[in-house]
């Protein structure tokens, strides 16, 4: 396969140090809402990742969400969610939650424990405008039911949605068609993804260094975010050197539709944006109760 069939790096950028929550330490990779349009479907992605218990134990309070769903991906660590459908349990090490809001939903995400290391991933996606109001849902995926591949080379991926050597991942069924892959490359070897051209496909680094685009030599390191051209071609090529890397490569299809976005409520309008807030200030923002 020639260099002209891979994708070419459209935006590559360290991720930032960020405030959230009561008072939690974070890097954001994307989230700011000139991003949105480069990034859509998706709308943020930030890696909490602290060895401090100051850096993140005050965690998330109650808070609302309209428009969107949330996917908290831990690596270490435990998070105790509860929210107002009556719902509550702990994402622990190499689960998953796929929140989906829809119409609204207020929840908390709490660190369970007070030492340690936590390091996990909460990745915002938009909905469409056709299911702004759906119910809210969650797919709560233990890291029994994701499917690991493994390689001859030593490759290992982590399929958590998406296809990858035949083998699927336990979250299916969303709008946006998603690939959520977790993926370990040993050095001196590479990987090569496909996925239809007009699809959104970033990788974010977590460890080690690789090679991202067969147009540059340049090896790129740890939190940094690389988002790919659409529009193009529908592989991409990522090879390893003298350094194994892992990395987050996530992909979905384009909403291309208007975002009104504040805060944790994302919709299509300003005055739907409006109504959501006073509808949260009003006690009328639950459409669905437990």
């Amino acid at each position: 396969m020639s260099n002209q069939q891979y994708r070419k790096i459209k935006l590559m950028q360290k991720s930032h140090q960020v405030m959230e929550g009561a008072g939690v330490r974070l890097k954001r990779a994307f989230g700011r809402p000139h991003e949105a349009v480069l990034f859509d479907p998706f709308l943020l992605l930030d890696d909490f990742h602290s060895n401090n218990p100051d850096d993140y134990i005050k965690g998330f309070p109650w808070h609302p969400h309209r428009g969107i769903e949330t996917i908290t991906y831990m690596l270490h660590g435990e998070i105790e969610h509860q929210d107002s459908l009556g719902n509550s349990g702990v994402i622990c090490q190499d689960d998953v939650q796929w929140m989906t809001a829809g119409s609204g939903i207020i929840h908390s995400e709490m660190p369970k424990r007070q030492e340690g290391v936590l390091w996990g991933f909460q990745l915002w996606a938009n909905l469409p405008a056709s299911n702004k109001m759906m119910t809210p849902r969650y797919r709560d995926v233990k890291s029994d039911q994701i499917c690991v591949v493994q390689r001859e080379d030593g490759t290992k991926i982590r399929v958590i949605a998406g296809e990858v050597d035949g083998f699927k991942g336990p979250v299916k069924d969303v709008v946006i068609d998603p690939q959520y892959l977790d993926v370990h490359l040993p050095v001196h070897s590479e990987f090569i993804h496909k996925v239809p051209k007009s699809y959104t496909i970033f990788a974010y680094i977590l460890e080690g260094d690789a090679k991202f685009d067969q147009f540059h030599d340049e090896v790129v390191g740890k939190e940094q975010i690389i988002l790919y051209e659409k529009n193009t071609v529908g592989s991409v090529k990522i090879q390893t050197h003298e350094q194994p890397v892992r990395f987050l490569l996530i992909s979905g299809r384009p909403l291309n539709e208007p975002i009104a976005w504040n805060g944790p409520i994302v919709m299509n309008t300003q005055e739907d944006l409006r109504i959501a807030f006073e509808e949260y200030k009003n006690d009328t923002f639950l459409k669905h109760k437990n």
